[in-house]
């Protein structure tokens, strides 16, 4: 059959606009996935990260942010990454720690004083040690990221010399951090950060631990008695990729993945102390009720729980040394 001369032009047109419209060749539509609110410095670095995948791909390559929980609570989103539903997430420590106990160490008591030391103790051996854990739970480890240091937020105010004691108390739902609480003689009380807000307005629960950043983006200061700049814990994020996904990548994806997340991981390690320290000033500016506290709001908690998991996860002990020998 002898076709006019027009329809070879038409059929290659056709095809034209159709690969147009079908996307670049090997166009890949990735997801990352966090409990972080749209202000937050997480969300906004999974923002940071979208646009540089699809900046240096050619938009090839598109990731999706989904904050505020909005693929689920992060033991669904860890189901999803574990049968490759999603592709990439920033994940606090708690469901990783009930997994595997030694995850909890990094949320210990007083390892050190400040963010710039938190950074760090994110970026030694114990660490990455611990990154290395990963691939058993189906995840493969891209970096660490961090919150602000973790403070006290209370409803009722605390008589000087006075401790947490008997106060209903916000936590996560891991051992270490509900063991401590408990040993302080409070009511660790875990809850989704979705309902955070609601929880202490109306008054289900007494006090939260949280930064400085949680506490001014949600005015928690306005329904609080004290703001206890504690201090007492960090609060590590890992970046982390789904093993079954990551195998279905090129080599090439692997490597530019692997060096945008880690980037925008250690931009966030970078951006705490800054974080912390405008955060303090905004809440002192304000007048919130902030205030200084040291160990003795938690009583004899820390010392007791250092006895007690030491020997349940002897990598603390490691732990310890590494951040010890950060602080002169």
């Amino acid at each position: 059959m002898r076709f006019p001369k027009w329809v070879p032009g038409l059929l290659a047109a056709v095809t034209l606009v159709a690969v147009t419209l079908a996307g670049p060749a090997g166009a890949q539509d990735l997801r990352i996935g966090m409990v972080t609110p749209p202000p937050h410095q997480w969300t906004r670095s999974a923002n940071a990260l979208a646009e540089r995948i699809s900046a240096e791909t050619g938009g090839r390559m598109k990731l999706a942010v989904f904050p505020s929980g909005q693929l689920g609570n992060e033991a669904q989103m860890l189901q999803q990454l574990q049968t490759g539903a999603l592709d990439l997430a920033f994940l606090t420590v708690g469901e990783l720690a009930n997994r595997d106990a030694d995850f909890g160490i990094l949320i210990a008591p007083y390892l050190v004083p400040d963010a710039e030391s938190a950074a760090k103790l994110l970026e030694g051996r114990t660490a990455a040690a611990l990154q290395e854990k990963l691939g058993a739970l189906g995840l493969k480890g891209l970096g660490y990221g961090m919150a602000g240091m973790r403070i006290v937020l209370l409803s009722k105010p605390l008589a000087e010399g006075g401790t947490v004691a008997g106060r209903k108390i916000r936590t996560l739902p891991l051992a270490q951090e509900m063991d401590f609480w408990t040993r302080a003689g409070a009511a660790p009380t875990p809850l989704p950060l979705p309902e955070l807000f609601d929880a202490y307005a109306n008054g289900q629960i007494d006090g939260m631990q949280i930064d400085l950043e949680g506490t001014w983006n949600n005015r928690f200061q306005d329904y609080s008695a004290v703001v206890l700049d504690s201090r007492h814990a960090i609060f590590p994020m890992f970046a982390v990729a789904s093993a079954r996904k990551w195998r279905t990548f090129s080599e090439e994806d692997r490597a530019l993945i692997t060096r945008l997340v880690g980037e925008e991981a250690a931009h966030i390690r970078a951006t705490y102390p800054g974080i912390d320290a405008d955060y303090r000033a905004k809440l002192a500016e304000a007048g919130a009720p902030l205030a200084e506290a040291g160990p003795d709001i938690f009583g004899d908690a820390v010392e007791s729980w250092y006895e007690a998991w030491r020997e349940k996860t002897p990598l603390l002990i490691e732990l310890e040394r590494e951040a010890k020998a950060l602080t002169p």
